[in-house]
């Protein structure tokens, strides 16, 4: 029988071989990674310190929750003691965040408007964290797990999922804890409720999907053939996983280009 047992330590050496290759081949020179105070960042962050290239690791606070400040703190303090290749940078990107809110068209107050100015603080994020990369050279790091990235596609086109490579999005949610906890990442950090942060309070990932993570892992490993053998429970986890992984495939997939076949584009001759 195959051992199904998570090799943190194997796992970890592959990705730091994978990023320091990664480096090589692009002509960079090093990392520039969005801290936020949760575990896929934090992983993320400690992996990039490890390949020994130079590294920054950026706090982003829009209206941030305290909890989330202390946390990222606390890691990238951390961070910064251990290898002196390590930087950390914070751009308080909150005054800007409010003269982009006020510059839009006045709009009434509903679910729709409150998601796109969350998406609009990852996209603010991301060019700052662009900026900073043109800066030193370096390339943006993504911190994107399996699950959000090619499961239920919860992350903001063009936010938090615009970025140069991603080294942890093979792996599932608990895998990326098991990870943290292997690379001596906070208890803070491994204990805290995932959360996107981009709402400035406390709701957690599981609010706003309506499922956890390992609920999640499970309906990514199975096929909606097997529902006679569900409790109710797995049969709703199922439906939000299914209406969020239809409803997100513009995320996951490329670009549509509109090809222009050369009868159209030409005149006969």
């Amino acid at each position: 029988m195959i051992s199904t047992q998570f090799q943190a330590d194997r796992v970890a050496e592959h990705i730091i071989e994978w990023l320091k290759l990664y480096a090589a081949q692009s002509g960079q020179n090093g990392w520039v990674i969005g801290v936020s105070g949760g575990i896929d960042s934090a992983v993320t962050s400690a992996l990039c310190a490890r390949t020994g290239l130079p590294t920054r690791v950026v706090e982003l606070p829009i209206h941030q929750h305290p909890d989330q400040v202390s946390r990222a703190r606390l890691h990238m303090d951390g961070l910064v003691a251990d290898f002196s290749h390590v930087r950390m940078e914070s751009v308080d990107l909150t005054a800007a965040y409010e003269a982009f809110r006020l510059a839009l068209p006045q709009q009434q107050e509903d679910a729709s408007a409150g998601l796109a100015l969350a998406n609009a603080r990852a996209r603010l994020r991301m060019t700052a964290l662009y900026a900073l990369a043109a800066q030193h050279r370096a390339l943006v790091v993504g911190t994107g797990n399996k699950v959000e990235d090619f499961g239920v596609g919860f992350y903001t086109k063009y936010g938090d999922g615009g970025v140069d490579l991603s080294p942890i999005a093979d792996l599932m949610k608990t895998e990326v804890f098991a990870l943290g906890a292997y690379l001596g990442v906070p208890m803070a950090i491994q204990q805290a409720a995932p959360t996107d942060g981009l709402w400035g309070d406390d709701r957690t990932d599981e609010m706003q999907i309506g499922a956890s993570y390992p609920e999640l892992e499970w309906a990514m490993g199975h096929v909606e053939g097997d529902s006679g053998q569900w409790s109710p429970r797995e049969v709703q986890v199922m439906a939000i996983y299914q209406r969020m992984h239809r409803a997100n495939q513009h995320k996951m997939r490329p670009i549509p280009v509109c090809i222009v076949p050369d009868s159209t584009r030409f005149a006969a001759t």
